[in-house]
């Protein structure tokens, strides 16, 4: 079959698609909690961090017995631990730990280059409850001598023990934007997801989602070409208020995507 070189031209851009457009890459799939095998593809257990990976800033050490996949869900379980070893946290603010509870991290770091934006996306039951502090959130991953550079921050999701969501970027220790919106605690899932685009060659969009209708847009200074690590825990305590529950706590999630465009 012969065909003209008008028609060869429009079908060669048609395949190509429009000027500027790009394929989305998938970094992390959606079933990446299927399995605990397929779960080893794409995530670590306990912080990114190269000192003290099981602690952080609440009243939580984190175990990988504290965290489960199955089905198609990743559930962290927080419950009280008598006797740690050592008493306190590692890290500041060196808070007593009162529960062993779970933290996940993603082996692939995320970067914001000026040619490529993110997409990170999940769905989640979070415990609102006085003492339990669940988070999704990206966090520096870069090292300066050997000490991790804090910030940039940006917070997806973060709950403190109320029916109510954090979005936050941290740009310095003292320059920190905050939206704050109702959660529907229904304990049923609800979606989250951030759209995150260079805006020059420092400074970020990052656009924030709840059940797909967009809630609120922050900027965050300094954040292009800073690899970051996509972290989901279970802290407790700290700004969650204390005391915190005294059975085993849950938080659930499911159906985590990261895209790059």
């Amino acid at each position: 079959m012969l065909f003209s070189l008008p028609f060869l031209l429009i079908v060669f851009v048609v395949l190509q698609g429009p000027p500027g457009a790009h394929a989305d890459t998938t970094v992390i799939p959606s079933n990446s909690f299927s399995s605990t095998q397929e779960f080893k593809k794409f995530w670590n257990y306990l912080y990114p961090w190269r000192q003290n990976p099981s602690d952080h800033n609440g009243s939580a050490r984190m175990f990988q017995a504290n965290v489960e996949v199955s089905s198609g869900i990743l559930t962290l379980r927080a419950n009280p631990i008598s006797n740690p070893n050592p008493p306190n946290s590692r890290e500041p603010p060196h808070l007593p730990i009162h529960y062993a509870s779970g933290a996940v991290h993603a082996k692939e770091t995320i970067t914001i280059t000026k040619k490529s934006s993110w997409t990170i996306y999940g769905e989640f039951i979070p415990p609102i409850v006085n003492g339990m502090w669940p988070a999704f959130w990206l966090t520096s991953a870069e090292y300066v001598n050997n000490q991790r550079s804090w910030p940039p921050e940006c917070d997806i999701g973060e709950w403190k023990g109320k029916p109510e969501n954090w979005f936050n970027t941290y740009n310095t220790s003292r320059i920190i934007k905050s939206d704050i919106v109702p959660w529907p605690n229904d304990k049923q899932f609800h979606s989250l997801k951030t759209v995150i685009t260079a805006e020059n060659d420092a400074d970020v969009r990052i656009d924030f989602y709840l059940d797909n209708a967009l809630k609120t847009t922050q900027y965050g200074a300094n954040f292009v070409n800073v690899p970051m690590s996509l972290i989901i825990n279970l802290q407790t305590e700290g700004s969650s208020g204390s005391p915190g529950p005294k059975g085993t706590t849950i938080f659930q999630v499911r159906n985590v995507k990261v895209t790059r465009s």
